[in-house]
């Protein structure tokens, strides 16, 4: 349950409205599957249309880009979900990744990552470049960068940071704002929370963190 209310299509007026429409045609096609909260945060923003409309253009821009390929930026974008400990992200992000192509057993593996089969060596770049980001403070080492750049032109650089600090905005934001998981991944295996070293994790965030991961949206 959220922890303020959100404007429905018909409560807002005739441009949120029709903003709010489209953004749930598009995160269904997206996601391939429609429940009742998809677009819980962006009802939250509907409260101050212009937010709404300048976030909008900033996701929008993003997904236009396509400098680096999407399993990567999908993978960097899950994993910074991850340790946020935002479920909505996690859930959402989880039925992206499945749709992306990638497998059950590495959206389980993604908390060990590092010593797993299902990842290969530039996978495992991205996903320390989004777990460097997503510490308090970031901690992204000059090595590490020097790794992306051998890897990456700046404006790929560029593009991927942009995915993991929008990804960490929008886990902020939900999670300041009591919006939960919205049943994108209801049934199927998702991706599991592991807070960022250095943040502090309310209870609630724990204890999904120690459910086991099969069963997170069974």
């Amino acid at each position: 349950m959220s922890r303020i209310e959100r404007v429905s299509p018909q409560q807002a007026g005739p441009l949120t409205g029709l903003l709010l429409r489209l953004a749930r045609r598009e995160t269904k096609k997206l996601t391939g599957r429609e429940t009742e909260h998809m677009i819980g945060p962006l009802e939250a923003y509907a409260h101050l249309p212009r937010l709404l409309v300048g976030y909008g253009l900033l996701e929008g821009a993003t997904a236009k880009l396509h400098g680096v390929p999407e399993r990567l930026k999908v993978l960097a974008e899950l994993k910074a979900a991850t340790m946020t400990s935002c479920e909505y992200c996690i859930d959402i992000g989880s039925q992206i990744a499945r749709r992306s192509g990638l497998s059950d057993e590495q959206l389980l593996a993604l908390p060990r990552y590092r010593d797993s089969e299902y990842f290969d060596e530039l996978e495992q770049l991205v996903l320390d470049y989004a777990v460097g980001m997503s510490r308090t403070p970031v901690d992204v080492a000059d090595e590490l960068f020097e790794r992306l750049r051998r890897s990456f032109d700046d404006a790929q650089i560029v593009e991927l940071t942009n995915i993991i600090a929008l990804e960490s905005m929008r886990g902020r934001f939900n999670l300041a704002l009591g919006f939960g998981s919205a049943g994108f991944s209801e049934g199927m295996v998702c991706a599991v929370p592991e807070p960022a070293a250095g943040t502090a994790t309310a209870g609630p965030a724990t204890a999904d963190a120690e459910k086991p991961a099969a069963a997170a949206h069974a």
